[in-house]
């Protein structure tokens, strides 16, 4: 009986450690609200805050945030920031709200948010908190319509590789991780009270079509895609200078190859002319020669991260588009009637 109710516990712990994955990030509607009010306020520039929230089974649900303040890149100020924080944190809790950290929000220019930086500010995160997700919010993206909301969370293949810090193409080809496998975007999912939800009600206008309705029938999205392949260009041009850096790694690779074939070569001969002679061989393998030192392979994460954004830019160009010809046959539609 002790055994089985020792394995029980067992299991039970056992069951407890393993997580359900994450399914859904739950938002409040008024946390979305601050979060783009804040993003909007301070565009094109960009700013950061704190997701407050709890962890529930397979949700992860964000009922507040609070923005980080600006600050220059200095020491003293990242000292007030961390101070500002904790000074957040606190006066939250002494009001009996949710004071839980499960992730942040940034916002975006033009999806350009694929960084080496976003990648460590996640890894930094996780040593503290077991999930949490990064909110994106694109200001600009939403001037055309759409709620460009995100939450991404990065795969914990990528992680474990991120920890060891090989990105080798060995590796990548071991673990089976190609570019799309940095980052995972969860669904979101915007939840009211139902006292807010009747209140909302009755806001609404009694006329069914606003001008904000109206003005998404405009015909011109010049600058938007404009900037899509300014941004698209350039990332062009930084992955040729990547693809530079493996070729010139190759190349290297290549010469050092043939040398080290010619020296081998070299001393086979003379281990055969000292053989003749009756004397000992040499060791055909020289640690202190420079051309069986290896050569560094590039990492491949910076190739990763550019592809990804180029492939955002190629996302966002088609959508536009898409929606340029919709409305360029209604209105031709609407000419010839």
């Amino acid at each position: 009986m002790a055994n089985t109710m020792g394995r029980s516990f067992l299991q039970a712990v056992a069951t407890e450690e393993a997580a359900p994955p994450l399914r859904v990030v739950q938002m409040e509607g008024l946390a979305v609200l601050k979060i783009i009010k804040h993003c909007k306020e301070f565009s094109p520039s960009l700013v950061t805050g704190q997701l407050l929230g709890l962890d529930v089974g397979s949700v992860l649900e964000v009922t507040n945030c609070f923005p980080f303040p600006t600050r220059e890149e200095d020491d003293e100020n990242e000292a007030d920031g961390a101070n500002y924080q904790l000074e957040m944190m606190r006066c939250l809790r002494e009001v009996n709200v949710d004071n839980n950290t499960v992730g942040w929000y940034q916002s975006t220019l033009l999806g350009s948010y694929q960084t080496v930086e976003l990648i460590e500010t996640f890894m930094n995160y996780q040593e503290n908190i077991r999930r949490c997700v990064c909110i994106i919010y694109d200001p600009s993206r939403s001037n055309q319509g759409i709620l460009a909301l995100k939450a991404l969370k990065l795969t914990d293949s990528f992680m474990d590789l991120y920890r060891h810090n090989n990105f080798t193409g060995e590796k990548l080809r071991e673990k089976r991780l190609s570019w799309v496998d940095i980052f995972e975007e969860i669904p979101i999912k915007v939840s009211n009270s139902a006292l807010i939800s009747a209140f909302m009600t009755e806001l609404e206008p009694e006329s069914p079509v606003l001008q904000s309705d109206l003005d998404r029938l405009k015909l011109s999205t010049s600058p938007f895609m404009e900037r899509n392949l300014e941004f698209l260009i350039e990332c062009m041009d930084d992955l040729s200078a990547e693809q530079n850096k493996f070729q010139y790694y190759y190349r290297n690779l290549s010469r050092q190859q043939a040398q080290q074939q010619a020296w081998l070569q070299k001393r086979r001969t003379e281990n055969m002319a000292r053989k003749a002679a009756g004397e000992e061989p040499l060791p055909e393998e020289d640690p202190s020669n420079p051309i069986f030192k290896p050569i560094p392979e590039p990492s491949r994460l910076d190739c990763f991260l550019i592809t990804n954004q180029v492939a955002n830019y190629c996302n966002q160009i088609n959508g536009a588009a898409g929606q340029s010809f919709s409305r360029l046959y209604l209105m031709k539609a609407l000419h010839e009637n």
